[in-house]
């Protein structure tokens, strides 16, 4: 009989472990010809989330609980997941039921199509219209400058065969993110469109940092771009500003007593302007750098604290 895994990454999840497990169980219950387990990894809660999800474990000794010893971050901490899962395929499942858990069986049928990976991509969303559109926005960049054909909308929401399983196993990536690495290594993929559901209770983690991180995170990752464009601008500014010269000069030696009058302001803002690109693309730069380096220090994924219903 053939294992189903579920993995369900949660921080701050009190209002929503218990329904979950819930629906899931019941989701998974229908699917009479496998087994499967859940698994859920707490990336160090604040809340009750740890308290409801010991309960959980106590009565289905089929779902699972990894504890994390602190937060280790938005991606390390499912991917750390994936990796401890034991079906022959598992599931990516948000807890806050922004991913529709009816997609299962169309994940799992898929699955037994010969697809190794399924990705859900969405094609609308009930979130924050402004924040949808700039998604949007960035999914197309990191699309158009990416060496690797990016997947838009892919959250990570999805199946993984256990085959893949076994090259995140092996990957020894420091600072993975999931979608890149799918669409970079993934064989044959298969992607189902769905529509985005509200949480259905409490706040979501993500902030303005959060959102921040990923997106450098696939740019260092995936692109060039960002070095690239500082090296042409770089060039492109060095090469005007000798031409300048030369024609200052010459237009010097034609009229010795020829002179330029510049107003201060302009002097000022032209400065601000060369000192800003230049503090950008320095930034630009060090995000590569810090990225490089969180990588040739090689430090764990995670520490756990505690393991629940594993033999």
């Amino acid at each position: 009989m053939k294992k189903i895994s579920i993995m369900v990454p949660c921080y701050n999840e009190e209002e929503n472990v218990i329904p979950m497990s819930e629906a899931l169980v019941s989701e998974l219950s229908k699917l009479v010809q496998y087994d499967y387990e859940i698994l859920f990894i707490d990336n160090c809660s604040l809340d009750t989330t740890r308290e409801k999800l010991r309960e959980i474990c106590a009565k289905n000794p089929k779902i699972r609980a990894i504890f994390n010893s602190k937060n280790f971050g938005q991606f390390n901490s499912p991917y750390y997941g994936l990796c401890q899962t034991s079906g022959d395929c598992t599931i990516s499942v948000c807890c806050d039921f922004q991913d529709p858990v009816e997609m299962i069986p169309k994940f799992i049928e898929e699955w037994e199509k010969g697809y190794k990976i399924v990705c859900a991509v969405k094609t609308s969303s009930k979130e924050n219209k402004l924040m949808y559109f700039l998604r949007s926005i960035y999914y197309k960049m990191i699309r158009k400058f990416s060496k690797v054909e990016q997947i838009e909308h892919f959250t990570g929401f999805g199946l993984y065969d256990k085959s893949f399983i076994k090259v995140l196993r092996e990957l020894g990536d420091p600072t993975p993110f999931i979608r890149g690495i799918v669409a970079e290594l993934g064989p044959k993929i298969k992607k189902i469109e769905y529509e985005q559901a509200q949480r259905r209770a409490g706040k979501t983690s993500n902030n303005f940092f959060s959102l921040y991180d990923a997106a450098m995170l696939s740019f260092t990752s995936y692109t060039k771009t960002g070095v690239r464009a500082a090296s042409f601008l770089g060039m492109f500014m060095a090469g005007g500003s000798l031409i300048a010269a030369f024609v200052c000069l010459i237009l010097k030696l034609i009229n010795p007593a020829y002179f330029f009058t510049t107003g201060t302001a302009a002097i000022i803002l032209t400065t601000l302007f060369v000192g800003g690109l230049v503090l950008f693309f320095l930034g630009f730069i060090g995000e590569y750098i810090m990225s490089m380096n969180a990588r040739i220090m090689n430090r764990p994924l995670v520490i756990e604290e505690e393991r629940i219903n594993f033999d």
